[in-house]
């Protein structure tokens, strides 16, 4: 007897987690700072591919509770078990307290100033939060080798300078350049450049954005005396942000695109929500706390990470 029941106990496993995975329904909520309408656009772009292999919505805003609450209560209309949060931001450490507490992965309301009051959302089904930035990403330092290529023509001849937002931590922007420094490691591969320099312009701190002009000021008159032609790349998720500005009356190339748009981003979303899809469901605790009155939008920040 025990001989014709062993293939059905061999087999049981393998149908009862052929049954979890049908009733195993994950959907997409993809976070990104939002801006111009070709910025979002460009967001919305890379987003639409995965659109046919799960339920997917966008949450515009710096952690913006309103976006991030209709972003739920579409994908919980479309039935789906459990919510996967891919946090599409240059650094993995942008609003991510803010964005903890909507989510009831962290119990006490982070300290500081927000754009946007952050609230625990109302939540039915468990969520997911990767914490990964693009540059945490060494091999997306290929696009932006493609945005310096069609702009170089002699290497010899040519500096190229990658420019960041940044942020306002001394600790934290030490290491934005060492992470923008090893993506910058696949420009250095296209040919004998004289330079290569990362920088982050710290957009939103008085005084260190200064000494971070001046710096690039600088930068800019040795490669003028050396008689070099400066290509500047941004090392924005899209746009060239106000770097114009910056470099009013030097003679230089640019790409203006940012890392949108390219399709390795797309595949970048797409293996940040299968890796978050097939970790183990973390349980509702507190996040089924009613939360604020969202029902009003919030504006979103001007500028673009």
């Amino acid at each position: 007897m025990l001989r014709y029941l062993l293939p059905l106990l061999l087999l049981a496993p393998a149908a009862m987690a052929q049954d979890t995975l049908s009733t195993h329904k994950p959907g997409l909520l993809v976070m990104a700072h939002g801006g111009t309408e070709d910025w979002n656009a460009a967001v919305l772009e890379a987003v639409k591919p995965l659109q046919d292999e799960s339920p997917v919505a966008v949450a515009f805003g710096m952690a913006n509770p309103h976006t991030l609450q209709e972003a739920v209560d579409r994908l919980e209309a479309e039935g789906v078990t459990r919510i996967e949060v891919v946090r599409l931001f240059i650094s993995g450490d942008s609003f991510l307290d803010a964005t903890e507490y909507a989510f009831g992965i962290r119990s006490e309301k982070p300290p500081g100033r927000f754009m946007h009051e952050p609230h625990p959302l109302r939540l039915s089904v468990p969520v997911q939060l990767s914490s990964r930035g693009l540059m945490d990403v060494p091999r997306l330092g290929g696009i932006l080798a493609d945005r310096v290529a069609p702009l170089s023509q002699d290497p010899a001849q040519e500096s190229i300078l990658i420019i960041g937002h940044g942020p306002g931590s001394d600790e934290e922007n030490e290491r934005w350049l060492q992470n923008m420094d090893a993506m910058a490691d696949s420009v250095r591969t296209l040919g004998p450049f004289p330079e290569v320099q990362v920088i982050t312009l710290r957009e939103d701190w008085t005084g260190k954005r200064e000494l971070a002009e001046a710096e690039i000021h600088a930068f800019m008159h040795a490669q003028a005396e050396a008689t070099r032609r400066v290509l500047v790349i941004p090392f924005r998720l899209r746009g060239f942000g106000p770097y114009a500005e910056v470099l009013e009356g030097f003679d230089y190339a640019f790409d203006p695109n940012g890392f949108l748009p390219d399709g390795r981003i797309t595949d970048w979303i797409r293996a940040e929500f299968r890796h978050l899809a097939s970790l183990p469901a973390a349980p509702l605790t507190f996040r089924d706390t009613p939360s604020a009155d969202l029902s009003q939008p919030q504006h979103n920040h001007a500028d673009r990470h």
